[in-house]
């Protein structure tokens, strides 16, 4: 069993950045599928970002590209999201997740295919 930890959630104006982080309570290889979501209210969850390792493939949200960069530590163990540029529509949970396997490229940011998930990390920004 894989359990997730997000931290670095916070209150932002527009503008500004935080940098998300989520620590896995094992090693995960190269072979999970890792990933980004987020949730506001009345909405669903939308993939963010995602990463493959084993094919060296990451994914973004459109409405993120060029603001947001997920990347991992060299330990495997952890997950981040720096988000710069924030805007008032990026407000939400923010969940991480993780799958065991493979995971076609036109799959990486929808959430049902996610196995493993953490409790979320509130990221609030005001314009």
């Amino acid at each position: 069993q894989v359990q997730l930890v997000e931290s670095g959630g916070g209150s932002v104006q527009a503008g500004g950045s935080l940098r998300l982080s989520c620590v896995a309570s094992t090693y995960l290889g190269d072979n999970y599928v890792l990933g980004w979501f987020r949730q506001a209210p009345g909405q669903e969850r939308e993939g963010v970002a995602a990463i493959a390792t084993d094919v060296g493939r990451i994914e973004y949200a459109d409405s993120v590209k060029g603001r947001f960069t997920v990347s991992r530590d060299n330990t495997k163990k952890t997950l981040f999201l720096q988000m710069d540029g924030l805007r008032p529509e990026d407000t939400g949970i923010y969940y991480c997740a993780a799958k065991r396997g493979s995971l076609g490229w036109a799959l990486l940011l929808l959430a049902q295919y996610y196995v493993y998930w953490g409790q979320g990390t509130q990221v609030t920004v005001s314009s």
